[in-house]
């Protein structure tokens, strides 16, 4: 799944892939991959992404639920 959050996120902080990667210690391809969902970031990088973005693991990490779900 894209994680079109944190893209729109990286984006209104006027930020590229390569400035964010270098601010969180990954590279640019990992952010690339990451915001494509070809990547699950470690729990730190998340944490890491998140104080860089100044959002919380929930703003950028947590999938909405309640949109026809399993469980419903």
């Amino acid at each position: 799944m894209k994680n079109k959050k944190m893209k729109i996120a990286r984006v209104e902080m006027d930020l590229s892939q390569e400035q964010l990667a270098d601010l969180v210690g990954a590279t640019r391809q990992t952010i690339g991959m990451i915001e494509s969902g070809k990547f699950n970031p470690s729990l730190q990088l998340c944490i890491s992404i998140c104080r860089a973005l100044g959002k919380t693991l929930d703003d950028l990490f947590w999938e909405e639920t309640g949109e026809g779900g399993a469980g419903q």
